[in-house]
């Protein structure tokens, strides 16, 4: 017999797991044999959850009401067990006596029930001497068997990969987990309530679309067999969007899935979800000041404060955001100052004398160069709230160009604990010049990957054409934001199924 202080090898667990699912089955086919199929049952009428029941126990004292849950626990004592049940809103207690659900209900709870059982239970509201609220069972039903054991409460479900392939256990074991995902649907409620009150609609655009863009994210790509056309799941909601500022709806946002054919890392996942707003008759600068307005509200209505902690740094939503140029933080982090380069070359020595590398020739200009240097002696020193703002011309295609400094544009980043949380422009309402932008984007892209096709959005220009009014517009993560507010490491911890390699 293994000893209890022995740990099982993996070959001991597994077969003593598939002993336990056996077990299970055999109880589950002697009910049926009984004519008691718990999977007969379609519904159980509930009168309370384990939240109401503690919050209202003065008033509900004594009176009976119905609960419905997973069982978590069991102590049986003879002709009377204690045990706890699962449900939305936590745990609570219940007492089945024998004299009370009678006895052969009693002795199917004690032979034929497991944790991990869906239950329904009846009866009055109690605490008993150790303080604690419960239900004192006068009937209780299986409403649904679990044919696998849940892991031991005392190991938990611990390893990662498990966790991710099967959230639906996870979320079963973990309160924690729970949790999270409770905020982050609370989260998504702020965001939009915060919207809807400053007049934002809310509005829903193609996820699928019949052509690649330039942009530098890769789509994936699939068949439409009845139209015979290659087409693309989106990469942003941004060109659709502005196409509906155009027809006159003036402020709108979209709360959007994003499929991205890219690489996976602690903040990165192929699928993803953002919210992207649009507003016109507003620049950067007012979307600046939306977006400082939105994070403190969302912070303090979701955690109870402006103040959080994320992996042990406490970060202050509600103090004044720091708000730099990108020539400025360059200049305060590394002492490269961009005013001083006479020419492309010179700003390439400045990066090779810090040792930031990049490309030789016209691919490097003043613009990369300073990009560059932003990249590697900037981003991972903004930890408190930070506005990043005038972008080089270069990798903001989007973005209207600064009037008194067209090497630049009107767009702005915001990070926060060293990682960007956000995107946001005076958008580029000029077509001529939006033309040109995407022409340049569309060859570089076609050059640097083969057998890319890319192509410039003509619809979009034609939009344009008609006229698009000055307006700001900001992306935001989504899931970045709910990884700050709930404290998760990574991305993988706040989406519900992330992307995983299938196991073989």
């Amino acid at each position: 017999m293994q000893e209890n202080n022995t740990p099982l090898t993996e070959e001991e667990e597994r077969e003593q797991l598939a002993e336990q699912a056996q077990i299970r089955r055999d109880k589950l086919a002697k009910m049926k044999s009984e004519g008691n199929d718990p999977y007969t049952k379609t519904k159980y009428a509930t009168s309370a959850d384990s939240l109401s029941v503690k919050e209202n126990f003065d008033s509900l004292e004594g009176k009976e009401v119905s609960v419905a849950g997973r069982l978590m626990s069991r102590r049986i004592m003879g002709k009377a067990s204690f045990s706890h049940i699962s449900d939305r809103n936590g745990q609570l207690q219940i007492y089945v006596r024998r004299e009370d659900v009678g006895e052969d209900d009693y002795a199917a709870f004690k032979k034929d029930y497991d944790i991990g059982d869906i239950v329904g239970v009846r009866g009055f509201v109690f605490r008993t001497q150790t303080g604690e609220i419960t239900i004192h069972c006068n009937h209780i039903e299986m409403l649904s068997k679990s044919l696998r054991p849940l892991p031991e409460k005392q190991h938990g479900l611990k390893d990662a990969d498990m966790r991710f392939r099967q959230r639906d256990l996870d979320l079963i074991v973990n309160p924690e987990v729970r949790s999270t995902f409770v905020a982050r649907s609370k989260i998504l409620k702020e965001i939009r309530a915060y919207l809807d009150n400053r007049g934002y609609l809310e509005v829903d655009t193609p996820v699928l679309t019949t052509l690649e863009i330039g942009a530098a994210a890769r789509p994936f790509k699939t068949h439409h067999n009845a139209l015979d056309i290659d087409m693309y799941l989106r990469i942003e909601t941004e060109l659709y969007l502005k196409r509906l500022i155009v027809g006159g709806l003036e402020r709108v946002y979209e709360v959007g899935r994003i499929f991205r054919n890219e690489g996976m890392d602690a903040f990165h996942n192929p699928e993803f979800t953002t919210i992207e707003m649009y507003q016109a008759y507003t620049d950067y600068f007012g979307m600046m000041d939306l977006i400082e307005d939105m994070y403190a509200t969302v912070a303090r209505n979701v955690c109870g404060s402006a103040k959080i902690t994320y992996q042990g740094t406490e970060i202050d939503m509600g103090a004044k955001w720091a708000r730099l140029t990108m020539k400025e933080a360059v200049a305060k982090y590394c002492g490269a100052e961009y005013d001083k380069w006479k020419d492309d070359g010179e700003a390439r020595a400045a990066a090779k004398a810090l040792g930031c590398e990049v490309p030789e020739g016209e691919k490097a200009t003043k613009g990369h160069v300073l990009i560059a240097l932003f990249d590697s002696f900037v981003e991972d020193k903004l930890i408190q709230p930070t506005i990043i703002y005038d972008y080089p011309v270069e990798n903001s295609p989007l973005a209207k160009r600064k009037p008194a400094d067209p090497a630049f544009t009107e767009r702005f980043e915001y990070f926060i604990c060293a990682h960007e949380f956000g995107n946001a422009f005076s958008e580029l309402n000029d077509p001529i010049d939006q033309k040109q932008r995407f022409v340049k984007q569309v060859e570089e892209k076609r050059a640097s990957e083969p057998g890319c096709n890319a192509q410039v959005d003509e619809d979009f220009i034609t939009a344009l054409e008609y006229g698009l009014p000055p307006t700001g517009g900001l992306g935001m993560g989504v899931d970045r934001l709910v990884m700050l507010l709930t404290d998760s490491a990574t991305i993988r911890d706040v989406i519900l199924f992330p992307t995983m390699k299938p196991k073989k």
